[in-house]
């Protein structure tokens, strides 16, 4: 058995894992498009399209991994064995991205963007997933088991920003000296790629040294069949409610932080200011995170989690119709605002998974955490593609012109700047209000429960 009490040793060893995991998550949703279209200079409807491919692989094999690590016996455990074997693939795969071929036909460098973007999620799945599953193997603690997430939760804060923040400084640092364009240049993503895998590698090996997991017996794993273990969870009403806002919920955010920076490039003309951009919007949600789980106290987790999309979308609209008519000044402004609905976006969606999985436990007998976490990231990581999909087909309908690094400058068509604008403005609008409106079906608010209670009949 794993000990109930944790050295700070322990813990730290459990969370510096997630400043990799962060660091690629954040990575990914800011980066990986725009790095297809302006240096490897694939279409942005192919670039989309391969994408929303590596995406949909993302999603199927995560369940599959988490099926496949909770009947795994070793020396190791059912779940540090993942993180020991797949630390280098991780770097190597990070590092294969983002240095793409050149002088290929499109046709060939859409075929190597698929490959390497597979390559790319099944090694993040490799080592995310059974990190995922890991605390109830270091403690049954309650108290302990809370400890251990804020330190996973302080190393992720330090991840996300550095994978935001620090994507082009490192390409312009390691840039050819004679690039045309530093923000964009191959070497410099190839090197870029390389120090941040070889960092994902490093805290992965840390995080697989500085835990240990309690020892299980074959008999002690599960029998269920893969099908039997994920469709009861479709029995759960609230929980399906709750699953299609929160798919919904990333799916509008991700077409903010996708087209955030060709926003600033091809709207307002300053590629340069992509960085503060990101990290505005990404410290001001880490902020107003604690101010959350504040006001989900008074008013209920429904309500919070409805202000998260009533921010966002707004902050959308400002910047549709003001973004391009104000100084750069108010943009990073509303970069501000909008991180306080992404920070009351962070809390109240995995405060309400608990609930209704008690719910479905209650109603069908049965708890199969890991298969409503299975199917949760798996209908997240599906919002997530549709999002980069779409991003890449309406900046191609604009008439978007994908430049290889080392090309020079290319002015693009009247189009994309109405295409741009309209992925960062109307069409996350939509889907955020969208989620705004379902997740008020949602019946196991407890605030809300409490309220409309009826008053207690006078003792007698």
């Amino acid at each position: 058995m794993a000990n109930d009490r944790l050295t700070v040793k322990q813990k730290l060893g459990f969370g510096i894992f997630d400043l990799g995991g962060n660091m690629f998550f954040t990575l990914m949703s800011f980066w990986v498009l725009i790095y297809l279209t302006n240096t490897v200079g694939i279409s942005a409807a192919w670039a989309g399209t391969a994408v929303m491919i590596g995406k949909v692989w993302d999603a199927v094999t995560d369940p599959m991994m988490g099926f496949v690590t909770d009947r795994t016996l070793s020396r190791w455990g059912r779940r540090r064995v993942y993180l020991l074997f797949g630390a280098v693939p991780m770097c190597l795969s990070m590092a294969f991205f983002f240095t793409a071929p050149v002088y290929l036909p499109q046709a060939m460098h859409i075929a190597w963007a698929i490959v390497a973007l597979v390559l790319l999620n099944t090694a993040a799945t490799i080592i995310n997933v059974p990190y995922s599953s890991l605390t109830p193997e270091l403690t049954s603690d309650y108290h302990e088991q809370s400890s251990l997430n804020g330190y996973r939760f302080g190393c992720a804060i330090f991840g996300t920003i550095a994978g935001a923040g620090a994507v082009q400084p490192l390409v312009q640092f390691f840039a050819r000296p004679d690039a045309p364009n530093p923000l964009v240049d191959q070497r410099g993503f190839s090197m870029m790629g390389l120090t941040l895998g070889a960092v994902m590698m490093t805290v992965t090996l840390l995080t697989f040294l500085g835990t240990k997991e309690k020892q299980y017996r074959k008999e002690d794993l599960p029998t269920d069949g893969f099908f039997t273990t994920f469709l009861a969870v479709f029995k759960n009403k609230p929980y399906i409610v709750l699953l299609v806002t929160y798919a919904l919920h990333i799916t509008g955010i991700t077409f903010l932080t996708t087209i955030l920076a060709y926003y600033t490039g091809n709207v307002l003309g300053r590629a340069d200011i992509t960085p503060n951009a990101m990290i505005l919007l990404l410290v001001t949600a880490m902020v107003f995170i604690p101010v959350s789980v504040i006001v989900s106290k008074k008013i209920g987790k429904r309500r919070a989690y409805q202000i998260c999309f009533a921010v966002i979308s707004s902050a959308c609209a400002v910047i549709y119709f003001l973004g391009h008519r104000m100084p750069v000044e108010f943009f990073l402004g509303v970069m501000v605002f909008a991180g306080i609905g992404v920070g009351f976006s962070y809390v109240a969606p995995f405060a309400m998974v608990p609930d209704v999985i008690e719910h479905g436990a209650a109603k069908i007998g049965a708890r199969k955490e890991g298969a409503y976490y299975g199917i949760w990231t798996f209908t997240s990581k599906l919002g997530t593609a549709l999002a980069l999909f779409v991003t890449g087909h309406v900046l191609e309908s604009g008439g978007f012109i994908a430049q290889a690094a080392g090309a020079g400058d290319v002015v693009q068509p009247p189009g994309v700047f109405d295409a741009t604008r309209a992925v960062i403005g109307p069409i996350p609008i939509v889907v955020l209000l969208a989620a705004m409106v379902l997740i008020q079906f949602y019946p196991l608010d407890k605030k809300e429960r409490i309220q409309s209670r009826p008053p207690e009949p006078p003792a007698r």
